[in-house]
């Protein structure tokens, strides 16, 4: 069998070696752009605001490995086209310019995404960078050292990361983002203030409801201008999103409208022998049962695997994601699952929602920290459909076990009821899910 790997960040070197340690025989060439693979740029922020100190601890596998593993590790090659009929792809050595062709019986496409660059006036200036890979954070650190003001255009994780890190290295931060306030597509309004006052209360200025138009400045940028003000930077960091990286593909396979590779539970593709996997795929997402695009580390990680596990016939079925995904925005220990109450109405579900506040453990231990927990219900069949936490205690597992709640169809009345442990050191008699799902009740 022989199998091309288009991509090696996260889901393709999932899917490279689980291949390589169940497919013995398997002759494994991948082809990467990069010189590097498998960065978390989850770790960027950390990086940059030196709480990471060697970024070699970002990287959790390396072309190295993946050779020992026998895999033909081609890098700094990009794949310029490829033929799905006759199984043919074709390369450009990136170092020499050779190109080259070659031959698949398994095609894996781990393409992954890049970030969203609108057309906006005098975006060529220096100093204004993308956020998404190793090198993008070497240059980042490299352009900050010597700079004060500091504009992040993008209010979701990679932004607000950034600008927390920039602010404990003693920049003047604005953060711009056009909508009303930040993490909008993970959580609800009562806990997105609960951050925003966090970052206000530090002196970061959240520039929110309004748009990048322009960028100023000679050769380096000096200004951002928006529809509702301008401000002063040094250095602008672009996060405004991510879209998949699939244009090789458009028309050859079927996506979704933003041409994220639609694939089966199987993670096969409308092509026979093409599996997809990762950044450039749609996910099925459980709690609306419709295809949707969620790119994040841990389905990528999971949907490479089970591409490595179903190449030779379809056996491990992919389960679905909630969209789980947690943050730490100073003291605030916050995370979610599932829809948040404002995207359900967008959906026009009949949805119910409660929300508690209560503390963590027994008012009679010395310490006791406050939680505020929210869950999203169907009003009619009261199935569980979302669910969102904030502490300065880091409850965020919470929302682990509300993630498996929702993947398996569960209701607010057996959630009520579900058996969890009490000890005073961790939690009341009541877990705080149980008391959320008794209130719904």
């Amino acid at each position: 069998m022989k199998i091309a790997v288009i991509g090696c960040t996260h889901a393709g070197t999932a899917a490279i070696k689980n291949a390589a340690n169940l497919y013995k025989d398997a002759k494994i060439t991948v082809y990467e752009r990069n010189d590097n693979i498998s960065f978390l740029s989850c770790g960027i922020a950390l990086y940059v605001g030196g709480v990471v100190k060697d970024p070699q601890g970002l990287f959790y596998s390396s072309p190295d490995e993946l050779k020992s593993l026998g895999v033909n590790t081609k890098m700094q090659h990009d794949v310029l086209d490829v033929d799905l009929d006759n199984k043919i792809i074709k390369v450009e050595n990136l170092k020499t310019g050779e190109i080259l062709e070659d031959s698949f019986d398994k095609l894996i496409i781990t393409t992954g995404s890049w970030p969203i660059t609108p057309k906006i006036e005098n975006s060529h200036l220096e100093n204004i960078l993308l956020c998404k890979n190793y090198d993008h954070s070497k240059e980042i650190i490299k352009r900050a050292k010597d700079i004060n003001k500091v504009v992040v255009v993008g209010a979701g994780y990679i932004g607000v990361e950034l600008v927390e890190a920039f602010k404990d290295n003693g920049k003047e931060v604005v953060l711009v983002d056009s909508e009303k306030r930040i993490l909008k597509k993970y959580l609800d309004e009562e806990f997105t203030d609960i951050a925003q006052a966090s970052f206000e209360k530090r002196g970061i200025k959240l520039a929110l409801d309004q748009t990048v138009i322009k960028f100023e400045g000679d050769d380096k940028v000096k200004k951002v201008i928006t529809t509702k003000g301008e401000y002063e930077a040094d250095l602008v960091i672009m996060c405004i999103g991510f879209r998949p990286n699939t244009s090789l593909f458009e028309g050859k396979l079927d996506m979704l409208d933003n041409k994220a590779i639609i694939v089966d539970e199987y993670m096969q593709t409308s092509k026979k022998d093409v599996y997809a996997a990762g950044d450039a795929c749609s996910v099925y997402y459980n709690p609306t049962n419709t295809r949707k695009y969620i790119p994040l580390a841990t389905n990528a990680i999971r949907m490479g695997t089970l591409v490595g596990l179903n190449l030779k016939e379809p056996k491990y079925k992919y389960m679905g994601t909630q969209g789980t995904s947690g943050i730490k925005i100073y003291e605030n220990n916050m995370a979610s699952t599932g829809l948040t109450k404002e995207e359900a109405l967008s959906l026009n579900l009949d949805i119910d929602t409660i929300t508690i506040e209560e503390n963590n453990r027994p008012e009679f231990m010395p310490t006791y920290e406050h939680v505020k927990l929210k869950l999203v219900y169907d009003k009619t069949s009261k199935k569980i459909l979302g669910g969102q936490i904030c502490s300065n205690a880091d409850l965020t597992q919470t929302i682990n076990t509300l993630s498996v709640c929702i993947q398996n169809n569960m209701t607010i009345e057996e959630l009520a009821f579900i058996d969890f442990f009490f000890q005073p050191h961790y939690n009341k008699p009541w877990n705080t899910l149980n008391i959320a799902a008794l209130g719904a009740l």
